[in-house]
């Protein structure tokens, strides 16, 4: 029993209509899937993938109204999206035209890669993947498919003491510490990687350890989550895992699209274990995804409600 990767990750705009513009404009990804927060009915729930909606290309975005973000310890730090490497410089032309806060291409952990921010702060990466994995570029974006963003990449955490998160990561996750490199944001710290399944730029966990950090502060440009791919038939065997581990849980969660369970690591994080399927082309045509509001069964019944505390977009 193996976590297969990254499955999606979870952020929250504060502006809902140019999180939906910079997105899908500006990084070319194919909104898949509108929709609400299922906790919180009033909030949109945004899913930018790739052209299929294959799991592991997801990045969404809850609709808080909320003050921006703080950056620091106990949080998800940054989020790498993967590319051909050729497009680096592509991608550096192109943000830098947009006026975004970008920085140079480097090399970090053997792979070039671009940081850059969001108009809201969001800490975003682009990363030569070496073509590994399939591409699902997405006919209607403005990036032309061999520079199109081909999923998600490593996710970075911040916590102030590795070992107790490295215990889940290795003990309860099955997870494999393969190695370090140097913090690009402090010298005399070290960023350490956990691999799952095959390994690779879509199926790894970078871990800074800073305990020099304040915590983060929640809100716009803050990332809410992460959460790693599991096989539809090993899902219920999460379920006893995580039980059987001690780790306090949401219990299995049907999310419509995909089968959830959440807990926190010692340092405060939320992680998410996800299936894969069934899928977003459940409720809607592959080729019609993400053009209206699609609400789960459960929460169809109360479509006019529900629309009516939503802003147009």
């Amino acid at each position: 029993m193996q976590l297969t990767g990254i499955h999606h990750l979870t952020a929250v705009t504060a502006n809902a209509a140019a999180n939906v513009v910079f997105y899908t404009q500006t990084l070319g990804l194919r909104l898949v899937k509108k929709t609400v927060n299922q906790d919180d009915v009033s909030a949109y729930h945004f899913f930018y993938a790739d052209g299929k909606a294959s799991p592991g290309s997801d990045i969404t975005f809850f609709d808080f109204p909320s003050r921006p973000a703080r950056h620091g310890a106990h949080s998800i730090s940054r989020t790498a999206l993967r590319v051909a490497g050729a497009a680096l410089e592509w991608w550096r032309e192109r943000l830098a035209e947009h006026r975004l806060e970008i920085g140079p291409v480097v090399e970090r952990d053997g792979r070039l890669t671009l940081d850059f921010e969001d108009p809201e702060g969001q800490r975003l990466s682009l990363i030569d993947d070496g073509g590994r994995g399939d591409a699902h570029p997405w006919e209607r974006s403005p990036v032309p498919a061999d520079r199109q963003i081909r999923g998600l990449g490593p996710i970075t955490l911040t916590v102030p003491d590795l070992r107790t998160t490295g215990v889940v990561l290795e003990n309860v996750l099955f997870m494999r510490r393969v190695r370090d490199y140097p913090d690009p944001e402090s010298a005399s710290h070290r960023v350490h990687v956990f691999e799952m399944g095959e390994g690779g730029p879509a199926a790894q966990l970078h871990v800074a350890e800073r305990p020099d950090l304040p915590p983060a502060r929640p809100g716009a440009g803050g990332v809410h989550h992460v959460a790693f791919r599991s096989p539809d038939a090993d899902y219920d065997a999460w379920a006893h895992r995580l039980n059987d581990a001690g780790m306090p849980n949401s219990g299995k969660v049907d999310r419509f699209y995909f089968r959830s369970l959440y807990f926190r690591e010692p340092n405060g994080i939320l992680f998410e274990i996800a299936s894969d399927g069934p899928g977003f082309a459940t409720d809607e045509p592959m080729d019609k995804l993400g053009e209206k509001l699609a609400l789960p069964p459960f929460l169809e019944g109360r479509r006019k409600e529900i629309e009516a505390g939503l802003k147009p977009i």
